[in-house]
């Protein structure tokens, strides 16, 4: 009898670990800003929220507890425009970890500064991919899958492809809402609408072989041989000047440099002279908002 409890708890300890949810974001509200709030009312929207998250099943695929993506989201409330209205920035960062190494390389590293939600302290959290139901959980859900389809196309080339169109069908069912951030003529391009919408363009198919070849044949040798991995992080960026051409301020490239450009400082200060001023070259041209900070590059030995 003993034997079988023990094959009955393994066999459920496996099913737990092969079922777990994909992502494993931390998620925090700071209401700093606002006064007369009732605290507890914060503290349910918390919760509730990192359970929408990391509780969610977002796609079929089968996740181990070590392999779910880390993250985290932020929300600062700025502003309370009613009784159960709330207006304020969300800051997410997605992280994928470097093979061989310890070492979490930031994905996605944005903030939405568009984002009002109603939320009351004993609402269920409700949410549709084909429909609009609140943009609290529209908004949230489209950068969850924006995060696991940048996961997935670090990994295998256009392998976020299916999560795309997900966060695609979020934004199509957002278009008669009431609230912004989802329409192509919001923000100059650069809102929700035009993160998926560029991203799915075959214009940009550049900007997606960079993340793979980045990751996979940048990232991914750094420990084992990092003057190849280098090199290959090189050609990877390469493919970002077409994307660049053709639509220099988009914000997908904004999103990349945004995550990346501490860590390409970083990687290229300790390449040989040559190499540096190869790096910066051409990442100063491909994301001159950054320029200063590449500088540190040429610095040092």
């Amino acid at each position: 009898m003993l034997r079988i409890c023990s094959s009955l708890f393994v066999l459920f300890l496996l099913l737990g670990d092969l079922n777990a949810q994909e992502v494993k974001f931390e998620v925090e509200i700071n209401s700093q800003r606002l006064s007369n709030v009732d605290p507890s009312l914060i503290e349910q929207l918390e919760q509730n929220l990192r359970e929408f998250v990391n509780s969610k099943v977002w796609t079929g695929d089968k996740f181990k507890e070590e392999e779910r993506i880390e993250g985290g989201i932020l929300i600062v409330l700025n502003e309370r425009l009613s009784q159960n209205t709330f207006s304020g920035d969300l800051q997410v960062i997605s992280r994928r970890p470097v093979y061989n190494s310890t070492y979490n390389s930031n994905l996605i590293s944005f903030k939405d500064p568009d984002f009002q939600f109603e939320f009351s302290q004993f609402a269920n959290l409700q949410f549709g991919e084909n429909q609009f139901i609140s943009n609290l959980t529209s908004v949230l859900a489209f950068y969850v899958y924006i995060s696991l389809a940048w996961d997935y196309d670090s990994y295998s080339l256009n392998g976020g492809s299916e999560l795309l169109r997900k966060a695609q069908n979020v934004v199509n069912a957002a278009q008669g809402s009431e609230f912004s951030g989802w329409k192509s003529d919001e923000k100059g391009e650069r809102n929700r609408f035009w993160i998926v919408e560029n991203h799915l363009n075959s214009r940009f198919e550049g900007f997606r072989k960079c993340l793979y070849e980045y990751h996979r044949n940048g990232l991914d040798k750094m420990e084992s041989n990092p003057e190849e991995a280098r090199k290959n992080v090189m050609a990877a960026l390469e493919q970002m000047r077409t994307v660049f051409q053709y639509r220099p301020n988009n914000i997908n490239l904004r999103m990349f440099f945004n995550a990346k450009n501490q860590e390409l400082v970083k990687m290229f200060s300790k390449a040989e002279r040559a190499e540096k001023q190869k790096a910066f070259n051409l990442l100063s041209s491909i994301d001159p908002a950054n320029a200063n900070k590449y500088r540190e590059i040429l610095s040092g030995p």
